[in-house]
Formats: C-alpha cells, sequence, structure tokens
C-alpha cells in the first residue's frame, strides 16, 4: 500500500479543477558523464549517503500528495523499478536480527507510491521521453519530475506548482536564478509580473517566452527552469507538432512554447530554497557533502573529518 498524505490535495479547487495526482519521472538517459559507473547502475539509483537520488524525488511527490509515479525506463534500468518492489529475503533477515531500522529503511521505499513504468525506445529529448507518458496520463493535468534533482524537504516546491496549475489550468514551471555565464547550461524564460490574485501561492511569474539553452548573449533573463513541471493533457498534442530542437532532439521547452504561444497561460514559480543538482558529478558530490552534513545521526562527525581534512590539504599534510 502507498502511503498518502494526511490531507491529499485532491479536493477540487475553487475554479473547479482538480489538482495532478500523478508524477511522471524521465530516467531513460545513459548519464555518459558517470561513466563508467553507470554503465551497469542506473544514475537515478546512485546513493545520496544510504538512500539513492530516485528515492528522494519520489519521496518528494508523496509528500505533495502524489501516489502514482511513471518511470519512463531505458534499456539496462530495471534496476529502478526493482528498488520500490519488495525484498521478502532481506526483511526477513533484518526481522531475525531485530534490525527494526533497517527493516523500515527497506521497506519505506515499497510503501511511498503505485510505481509504473514505460520503456522509451530511443532518446531524442525531454518532451520526446514525456511523450510516452500519454497512455497513462490520459487526460489529466500532472507533474514532470527530473530523475537527477531535488528539493530540501523542509523547503517544498511541488505543493505550491500543483496548487497554481489547478487555479491556471495551464502550465506551471519552477525557476531558480543562474549565473549569466551558465544559461547555455539551461532552458531560460522571459518573464512579466503574475495577476495580483495568485501572487499568494508564493513568488509567481508570469512567463511570456522560453528558449533552450542560449547564450549568455542571447539570452532574455537569468531565470532558468529547475526540473519541475506541472503541465496539462494539451502538452502531448504540442509535443507531437514539435520538430527536432537544440540538439536534434524534441525538447519539451519547445512544446510548452507551442502551447503558449496558442494562448496556453504558462506562470512559474522563482525558488528560493535548496536545490541539489546531481546530474553532473561536481554537483553529485556537493549533494552527498551537503546532506551527510545535514544528518543528525553523521553531521557531527563527518563537519568535523571534512574540516580537519580541508585543513590538511590546504596546509600540504596531515593536521597537528
Amino acid at each position: 500500500m502507498s502511503e498518502q498524505p494526511a490531507n491529499p490535495s485532491t479536493a477540487p479547487t475553487s475554479t473547479g479543477r482538480r489538482r495532478a495526482v500523478k508524477a511522471v519521472i524521465p530516467a531513460a538517459g545513459l548519464a555518459t558523464r558517470f561513466l563508467p559507473a553507470t554503465k551497469a547502475v542506473p544514475k537515478e539509483l546512485l546513493p545520496v549517503v544510504d538512500r539513492p537520488v530516485l528515492q528522494y524525488i519520489v519521496e518528494e511527490a508523496t509528500a505533495a500528495g502524489i501516489g502514482d509515479v511513471l518511470l519512463i525506463t531505458g534499456r539496462g534500468k530495471t534496476s529502478m523499478v526493482d528498488h520500490f518492489d519488495r525484498r521478502p529475503d532481506l526483511e526477513t533477515r533484518l526481522e531475525e536480527k531485530g534490525d527494526a531500522e533497517r527493516l523500515a529503511a527497506v521497506r519505506r521505499p515499497s510503501e511511498l507510491a503505485e510505481i509504473y513504468t514505460c520503456r522509451q525506445p530511443e532518446q531524442l529529448g525531454l518532451g520526446h521521453a514525456v511523450g510516452y507518458a500519454e497512455s497513462h496520463v490520459g487526460d489529466q493535468p500532472f507533474a514532470v519530475l527530473l530523475g537527477d534533482e531535488f528539493v530540501k524537504p523542509s523547503e517544498p516546491l511541488l505543493p505550491a506548482m500543483l496548487e497554481l496549475q489547478a487555479r491556471t489550468g495551464g502550465i506551471v514551471l519552477a525557476f531558480f536564478e543562474v549565473d549569466p555565464a551558465e544559461t547555455k547550461r539551461y532552458g531560460i524564460a522571459s518573464v512579466e509580473p503574475a495577476e495580483a490574485e495568485l501572487t499568494d501561492v508564493g513568488e509567481v511569474v508570469k512567463v511570456t517566452g522560453m528558449v533552450e539553452k542560449p547564450k549568455p548573449e542571447d539570452a532574455p533573463s537569468n531565470l532558468a527552469v529547475l526540473g519541475r513541471y506541472v503541465l496539462p493533457a494539451t502538452i502531448f498534442d504540442a509535443i507531437r507538432r514539435t520538430g527536432p530542437g537544440s540538439g536534434g532532439e524534441i525538447q519539451l521547452t519547445d512544446a510548452m512554447e507551442l502551447l503558449r504561444s496558442e494562448g496556453t497561460p504558462v506562470h512559474a514559480i522563482v525558488y528560493r530554497g535548496t536545490r541539489y543538482d546531481t546530474g553532473m558529478p561536481l554537483g553529485y558530490l556537493q549533494t552527498v557533502v551537503q546532506i551527510a552534513c545535514e544528518r543528525e545521526d553523521l553531521g557531527d562527525e563527518f563537519r568535523k573529518w571534512l574540516g580537519e581534512f580541508v585543513a590538511s590539504d590546504a596546509s600540504g599534510g596531515p593536521s597537528t
């Protein structure tokens, strides 16, 4: 049985629209930046201390009231599904040892949500991947959570995005500010102030345009798309009408821009909380260190060791 919040957000809003209750996680990529580690182990299962990245992301969805998660997978990634399955043999061994804490940790992934999968035969862009969710999602709005970044649980983002989408019925994005030199790595937006009645949800802006990975001199702002989207089901038709874009791939950004140009409202929440980016080795290592430092059971001892290590490295030898 999946774990549901005490007050799941499924009731109609004042507009009569329901909040999205399904999430899609595209996770079929080859993760070439992490080779050779990802030759046999999906990047989404790389551990952040003792939980894989993917579990943090599913937990983020569950905490927002989503109990149905579709993984878009590729070849060699069946272990992602296995992680959310039961392991009776392991559970029995832990029960026999009386290790209740680890037993609960092992069972937790299978209790988070109903996990479904769909295979993407070729990796032809994020828009292409999201298009495979159509038969599962149907005609309802849904969330898309990229498989290599997540936010700090105590600084949630997704609940406000779900609320905003239920009010507007359009596309809802999340932005974070980047150094202007980094715009070539992200989808970048041009924005204007949002309608006054929407600003109680958070720091909301209205999106007037989007471009995928522009050069710094061509970027309309320094607001980058964070890997969270809440989309209406009309996105699937837009994806079908979207040709290859940046990198020769079918970009979700281009499909969203198509809907925006045809009248679909597009809003975004500017996120000021803590974002963990595990998409590249440096960001992954930074995430591991940050979370290890924050752990009640590890933090004090790890920070002490880390300080000694940094001091030793700076001095060229062991600290005395």
